[in-house]
């Protein structure tokens, strides 16, 4: 976010400048790792005005003081709630702000001064679970919402180990897992889309899985993104391992009805 200089921020900026001008989006429905709801229950951010949420500790104190405007949209909110009590989904509507999850890489992709995302913001929670099949159908629940030009993005990370992120501080080199895992990621992503969900789950069984993500919270995103992707290919927009993180960024479909992962 503060590094303007760094490869994925000019990414993520390359890419929000493709969502705002050739997408069009008229709302955004957005998935973050940073919010997990109940085992088997979603939530649904209903608030119209959103506060921003500072998740995160120790940082210095500008980093708590960051804006991002959005709005939400208790239409496209209800809307999500219905396909997801349609789908056997247990959720319920709640009032928060948006999480890091969200914000910081919006930040990136839609700066607020030079390319402005207008658009509501409504943020869907995780399962507090590591079920990908879970979250897979999770996606398949809201798909339907891509067909009204509501834009789905999941943000998470392709590889997020912060228990080894301070000893490669410095060093760019990618950690063999980052490098290994996020080569596994990229072939679930792309297979055919009958074979997807599978190729998905079975990511997290994988012997560096655990080394890639310690916890699968940044890894279940991409499910959801996938499971809404329905019939149509992943593609992988751009990657780039850095000691043990991975930045890969994932798209669903063609421009004018696809699915992100930021």
């Amino acid at each position: 976010m503060y590094e303007t200089d760094h490869p994925a921020y000019k990414k993520l900026g390359q890419i929000g400048k493709e969502i705002t001008t050739k997408v069009k989006p008229r709302a955004v429905v957005v998935f973050s790792a940073h919010w997990q709801a109940g085992r088997d229950s979603i939530q649904v951010n209903t608030a119209e005005n959103t506060d921003l949420i500072y998740d995160f500790y120790g940082f210095p104190s500008h980093y708590y003081k960051e804006k991002y405007p959005n709005v939400g949209s208790r239409e496209i909110a209800n809307k999500v709630l219905r396909l997801l009590g349609e789908a056997g989904i247990k959720a319920e509507g709640v009032k928060r702000g948006l999480d890091h999850g969200v914000w910081a890489s919006f930040k990136c992709a839609f700066e607020p001064e030079s390319n402005p995302l207008n658009v509501p913001i409504v943020q869907v929670s995780l399962f507090n679970n590591e079920d990908p099949i879970a979250h897979y159908k999770l996606g398949q629940a809201v798909s339907s919402l891509r067909d009204e030009n509501i834009l789905i993005i999941v943000s998470g990370m392709a590889v997020h180990n912060l228990r080894d992120l301070w000893s490669t501080m410095g060093d760019p080199r990618p950690l063999p897992y980052t490098t290994s895992f996020d080569e596994a990621l990229k072939q679930a992503v792309t297979t055919t889309p009958a074979e997807r969900k599978q190729a998905l789950a079975d990511l997290l069984k994988r012997p560096d899985a655990r080394k890639a993500h310690p916890t699968f919270d940044h890894l279940l995103p991409i499910h959801i993104g996938a499971g809404a992707a329905g019939d149509d290919v992943g593609k992988r927009l751009w990657t780039l391992g850095e000691g043990s993180m991975s930045w890969a960024q994932f798209r669903f479909g063609e421009l004018a009805n696809s699915s992100s992962s930021l």
